[in-house]
């Protein structure tokens, strides 16, 4: 009797283990632009806003920031072939997600209570916090589900970052194009191009 043959987890071409690493540099290096180009092209109104933003806005910020950071480690780790050292930070990401869990919807409400009666309140912008946040926890289960699967578990570490792009790119593009849709899709794409564009780039790559 014929056994059926294993089931792989991912297969492309000719592709090598070592090589389908690579474009996960490229895609946190996006998103890398994205968050600094954004963010840094808004700092300073930020910071002399009037009234002044919350104080959990900056815990945000420094557990957002710190994710980033961490993500950049455990690719770098990867690519030195750290792989051990990648696993026992993976377990401490996990828990950092945790706090990225709470502090997102959190800071997305203090800020909005903060401007609720300006000309700036948009409580339907807590719709797109919650919808990334939970895009992100999603993602990143499924990736950690995944973990013995490495060509799986990148895409999908790389996926639940890229639920997270939308704020910093959609501050680059409203500090660079003064532009208001006047539509649905013009504002959805205002405000997600960034995450489009990637998730466009790792399909084309995949292709």
């Amino acid at each position: 009797m014929a056994t059926a043959p294993p089931i792989q987890g991912h297969v492309r071409g000719a592709w090598s283990a070592r090589d389908d690493r690579t474009p996960s540099v490229v895609w946190l290096c996006i998103l890398w632009l994205g968050m600094l180009l954004g963010f840094g092209l808004d700092f300073s109104r930020f910071v002399h806003e009037s009234p002044p933003a919350p104080r959990v806005l900056y815990v945000h910020a420094f557990v957002f920031t710190g994710w980033m950071l961490l993500l950049t480690v455990q690719v770098l780790l990867v690519l030195r072939n750290r792989i051990a050292w990648h696993r026992k930070l993976g377990w401490f990401l996990a828990v950092w997600a945790c706090l990225m869990a709470i502090l997102g919807p959190w800071a997305g409400m203090a800020a909005q209570a903060v401007i609720l009666n300006t000309p700036f309140g948009d409580p339907a912008f807590l719709s797109v916090n919650i919808v990334d946040i939970a895009g992100f926890v999603i993602l990143l289960a499924w990736g950690i589900a995944l973990r013995k699967n490495p060509a799986a578990h990148r895409r999908m570490m790389i996926l639940a970052t890229v639920t997270l792009a939308d704020p910093g790119f959609a501050r680059a593009r409203g500090y660079l194009l003064h532009y208001h849709p006047h539509s649905v899709i013009a504002s959805f794409f205002c405000v997600f191009y960034g995450n489009v564009v990637i998730i466009a780039l790792m399909a084309a790559w995949d292709c």
